[in-house]
């Protein structure tokens, strides 16, 4: 059951615009067609995927996942979220002005 590119990036597209328009991210960024490999259902599968990294504050990751599973064709994606250790102060207040919600 492959997806064409064409399909993956859309999907990947329309998961970008939609969680920085909805202020659930400051930033999406879209990376090139990746080849998974992972056992479900039993089976091993194997994939071409669009892998997308989001960036957002912890306020909204619940949103996020909620807006994600909802749009996305996976019954179970990829939605993982990486502490943040360091960041520059001006990036931090960038990220956090991008996903304070809109009035």
């Amino acid at each position: 059951m492959s997806s064409s590119p064409r399909l993956l990036r859309a999907e990947a597209t329309l998961l970008a615009d939609t969680l920085v328009e909805k202020r659930l991210a400051a930033c999406v960024q879209i990376l090139p067609e990746i080849h998974s490999t992972y056992l479900w259902q039993g089976k091993i599968e194997r994939e071409p995927e669009i892998l997308i990294l989001v960036k957002t504050v912890r306020a909204r990751f619940a949103q996020l996942e909620s807006e994600v599973r909802a749009l996305h064709s996976y019954q179970t994606p990829q939605i993982v979220a990486v502490p943040m250790n360091e960041c520059s102060q001006p990036y931090l207040e960038w990220l956090i002005a991008g996903t304070r919600p809109a009035e």
